[in-house]
C-alpha cells in the first residue's frame, strides 16, 4: 500500500499576519505535518510570520520560502534560515525559485539566467548551512571565502521550486525536492518526479486548495476559478504550465480557454467550472473523500500536500488526517 502524502498547509503572503498565525496554530494542534509559507514579491515578506510561528507552535515543520535569489542573495537566504531553525528548536527547511521574471525586472535587476542562478543559489547555500566556508564563483552568484558566523543544525533541507525541464532536472540533482505550484495535475506531478530522479528520498511537494465539508464543491469550484486566468495567459507563453494544466486532466486547451473567457467577463466559477477542474488541482469533499483523492497524488509520486484553507475550522475537520499513516 503506497502511504499518504504528508499533510501540511500553505501560508501566504495574501493572509492578514493574525489569520495566518491562527492557522499555524491550529495546524500544530490538529496533527498535520508541516506549514509551508509562500512570499509573492511585493506581498507581505514570510520572515515574520515564520519567525512567530516558529515560537507559537512545538511539532510542524516550518517551509520557509519560496524565496528568490535575485533578490535575496544566497549568503542571506543562509543567514535568515540557520536563525530560524535555531528559533524552531531544528524544525526549518528551505524552498528557493527563480521567482517571476516581470517582477524581478521590476526591482531592475537581470532575471535572464534563472537556472544558473538557481545552481549557484544550491551549492553556496548547502555548504553555508552544513558549516563551511565556502569559496564559490559561480555565474550569477559567488561566494569568497564567506561562513557564517553561527553553527547551524546539519542536513536543513533544501527543496527548489519550478516547473521547466531544467529546473526540475536540477532539483534532483542538488536539491533534497521539488515544489510544485498550484494549478498542475497530478500527470504532471508523476512526470516531474519521473524527470527529477532524486533517489528515494526526494520529496515532491504539492501546493492545492482543500475545501472540506459542507459547501465543498462550489468553494472548491471558486478556489480553482480564481486561479485559473491567470495561469491559463501564463500557459500561453510557457509550455510547462501548460503541461500541468493539461496532463491527464481530461480537459482540452478550447475548454480551459472557453473556462477563462467566462471567468474574466466576472461569471462566478460555481457555474463556469466542472468537477473534472476541482478533481484536478484540488482536495474537496469529506475528510475520506480527501483522504482518497489524496492517494491518488501519493501514487504519482507526490510526498507533501500543503493545502490551502479557507478557516480554521477546516483546518481541524481535516485534522483527523493525524490518525492516518502518511509517507
Amino acid at each position: 500500500m503506497i502511504p499518504l502524502p504528508r499533510f501540511g498547509i500553505r501560508l501566504h503572503s495574501g493572509q492578514v499576519f493574525h489569520d495566518a498565525l491562527a492557522m499555524a496554530k491550529a495546524a500544530d494542534e490538529a496533527g498535520f505535518d508541516g506549514l509551508w509559507f509562500a512570499e509573492n514579491a511585493f506581498g507581505r515578506g514570510i520572515l515574520p510570520l515564520a519567525a512567530a510561528c516558529a515560537v507559537a507552535t512545538r511539532r510542524v515543520s516550518i517551509g520557509a520560502g519560496v524565496f528568490n535569489p535575485f533578490s535575496r542573495h544566497p549568503t542571506l537566504m543562509a543567514m535568515e534560515i540557520a536563525a530560524l531553525d535555531e528559533m524552531s528548536g531544528g524544525r526549518v527547511s528551505l524552498s528557493v525559485g527563480s521567482g517571476i521574471a516581470a517582477a524581478v525586472r521590476q526591482m531592475g535587476l537581470d532575471a535572464d539566467r534563472p537556472v544558473p542562478a538557481l545552481r549557484d543559489t544550491l551549492r553556496i547555500v548547502r555548504g553555508l548551512l552544513a558549516g563551511e566556508r565556502v569559496a564559490y564563483a559561480g555565474k550569477v552568484f559567488s561566494a569568497a571565502g564567506v561562513k557564517l558566523d553561527v553553527e547551524p543544525r546539519g542536513g536543513i533541507p533544501i527543496f527548489l521550486a519550478g516547473r521547466g525541464p531544467l529546473t526540475v532536472r536540477l532539483a534532483g540533482e542538488l536539491a533534497n525536492g521539488l515544489v510544485i505550484s498550484n494549478m498542475c495535475s497530478k500527470g504532471y506531478a508523476r512526470a516531474a518526479r519521473a524527470a527529477a530522479g532524486g533517489g528515494d528520498g526526494f520529496r515532491i511537494v504539492h501546493y492545492m486548495p482543500c475545501c472540506v465539508g459542507e459547501g465543498h464543491e462550489v468553494r472548491a469550484r471558486r478556489a480553482v476559478g480564481a486561479m485559473l486566468p491567470g495561469f491559463w495567459g501564463l500557459s500561453q507563453r510557457v509550455a510547462s504550465v501548460r503541461d500541468g494544466l493539461l496532463t491527464e486532466t481530461e480537459i482540452t486547451e478550447a475548454e480551459f480557454e472557453a473556462a477563462a473567457v467566462r471567468l474574466r467577463a466576472g461569471e462566478d466559477a460555481a457555474e463556469v467550472l466542472d468537477a473534472r477542474y476541482t478533481r484536478a488541482f484540488s482536495l474537496s469533499g469529506s475528510v475520506s473523500e480527501c483522504v482518497d483523492g489524496a492517494a491518488t497524488f501519493a501514487a504519482a509520486g507526490v510526498t507533501d500536500l500543503a493545502l490551502t484553507f479557507g478557516s480554521v475550522d477546516e483546518i481541524f475537520a481535516m485534522g483527523r488526517l493525524g490518525s492516518v499513516p502518511t509517507g
